[in-house]
């Protein structure tokens, strides 16, 4: 088999819609359906039911009838892998040097929709932990000492319609699930500037987190710590806020 035949997508409506996206990609301005069929080899109606699907997406833009161009979702998406990519390399070594001071799992999460996602996670067996949730998995904002710093940077009004997205739906029996609970913590967390999950998500594991921030002042991931329940040292708290600071730092914030 031919290397381009193994590069090549296996569904075929894949293949053209990335020949699409090449094409936007190679202009500023929007581009006609009939240019864009040509330079694909595609049929306009083929090109045309395609580009309306990922314009559903927003990954495509219709400025006007028969005219597109590259959409904001891509955008939004590429913002994402680059706040991943940026923050994952700044952080790797002193995640590194926080375990080594803990011996206990440390994890980078950042926020995607209503939930977190583990990017990265410094562990070793001498945590006497099980690491459930690896790296790429997920979990929902209020059940999770980072998820916690996210609904903390928002508003109210949004901490609301979270709630009532997602029901506050618990865990364990230590979960919030009652909106009332969970804005008294999040007054909390904005107080303290850090985050704690008490076992929230899963019994006897507790959680610290602090807040890591962008050149904008933005809150883009957080730094915890995992433990099981008797082993969680108050005492990591400074070190833990030194390591967020510090990757923040490298990340090119100059807040205080």
């Amino acid at each position: 088999m031919k290397s381009s035949e193994l590069q090549a997508p296996a569904i075929q409506v894949l293949e053209r819609m990335f020949s699409l996206l090449d094409v936007l990609a190679q202009h500023q301005d929007p581009v006609s359906l009939k240019q864009i069929s040509e330079s694909t080899g595609l049929h306009p109606s083929t090109a045309h039911r395609i580009l309306n699907d990922l314009a559903l997406g927003r990954f495509v833009d219709r400025p006007e009838a028969g005219s597109y161009r590259l959409g904001m979702r891509l955008l939004e998406l590429g913002n994402l892998v680059k706040a991943r990519l940026d923050v994952r390399e700044a952080a790797i070594g002193p995640m590194r040097e926080l375990h080594k001071l803990t011996h206990q799992p440390v994890n980078l999460s950042v926020r995607q929709g209503d939930e977190i996602v583990y990017i990265e996670r410094t562990y070793s067996e001498r945590s006497g932990m099980q690491v459930v949730r690896a790296v790429g998995g997920r979990a929902p904002l209020h059940l999770t000492s980072v998820g916690k710093l996210f609904l903390a940077s928002d508003d109210p009004q949004r901490v609301r319609a979270y709630a009532t997205r997602t029901g506050l739906a618990g865990h364990t029996r230590n979960s919030l699930t009652d909106l009332a609970a969970l804005e008294r913590e999040m007054a909390l967390v904005r107080q303290r500037g850090l985050a704690r999950d008490d076992e929230e998500l899963e019994l006897g594991v507790r959680c610290m987190a602090a807040g890591i921030y962008d050149d904008q002042g933005k809150l883009i991931a957080g730094l915890s710590i995992s433990a099981p329940a008797d082993r969680l040292e108050e005492a990591w708290l400074p070190k833990l806020k030194e390591t967020a600071a510090r990757i923040s730092a490298a990340l090119g914030y100059r807040g205080t």
